[in-house]
């Protein structure tokens, strides 16, 4: 793996941000696989920023997005549909029809699973992929004791998931209890992964991934396995991490 340290967030953000724009630049029809919560934020507007600033186009670019919640309407300000509207979308120059995320309302989640893994598969595959990391080690929504082996699939959140991401919505109760998210299968076949991760509250899970045990568990360490990730981070998500060089 390869890490990058950074001072901050805003930091990590703008080296994240110019680590797609070099590979957008590269590559005009790129898929990248995109995620969501708070991390990115910062990431997804110094893109805009760049493409208002310097014109970096993304019409030729595919994404993909790990995962949605089930049971949301795609216009619900919830809904990862929304999120990455708002955040992105809107902002940049990119076609709707190259944008793909779940669909949380199929009349079939099963056909659904399917056919959101077919569609990357057509595709070609990802070129990279954007990941944060939970406090359990998540990654996309796949939770401790997810198969490794796994293809986009309907999860249980855990308990400690929902909690997280309450703060997104009016109250716990209103957390969706399920998703659909791309498998840890399917994001270890992407070519490169970009892991982002921010804050001291995240030292301890970014030590148990750099040096603990490979188990499902923990489904990040699967990221040990994979030949080109590369980890921006603050100092602070960093701290357990400098202590033991």
């Amino acid at each position: 793996m390869n890490i990058i340290e950074t001072a901050n967030y805003e930091e990590m953000s703008r080296k994240a941000a110019d680590y797609l724009v070099k590979l957008v630049s590269a590559k005009k029809d790129a898929v990248l696989g995109l995620a969501t919560g708070s991390t990115p934020h910062g990431l997804y507007s110094e893109m805009v920023e760049d493409h208002k600033m310097n014109g970096t186009s993304y019409e030729q670019i595919r994404t993909v997005n790990l995962d949605e919640y089930i049971g949301l309407p795609s216009t619900d300000p919830n809904s990862y549909h929304t999120f990455m509207r708002k955040r992105l979308f809107d902002w940049i120059d990119i076609k709707s029809e190259n944008t793909h995320i779940p669909n949380g309302q199929a009349g079939s989640l099963e056909k659904e699973c399917l056919r959101y893994e077919q569609m990357i598969e057509n595709l070609g595959g990802i070129d990279l992929q954007v990941l944060g990391i939970g406090h359990n080690g998540h990654i996309g929504f796949n939770e401790p004791g997810t198969s490794f082996n796994s293809s986009t699939h309907v999860v249980e959140l855990a308990e400690s998931t929902k909690k997280a991401n309450s703060r997104f919505f009016a109250s716990l109760d209103e957390v969706p209890t399920q998703a659909i998210t791309m498998g840890i299968k399917t994001i270890m076949k992407s070519k490169e992964i970009l892991l982002l991760v921010s804050g001291s509250s995240k030292a301890e899970t970014l030590q148990k991934l750099i040096h603990g045990p490979f188990t499902e568990d923990f489904p990040a360490s699967i990221l040990q396995r994979h030949p080109n990730v590369t980890i921006i981070a603050d100092q602070d998500a960093l701290s357990l991490l400098r202590i033991n060089k």
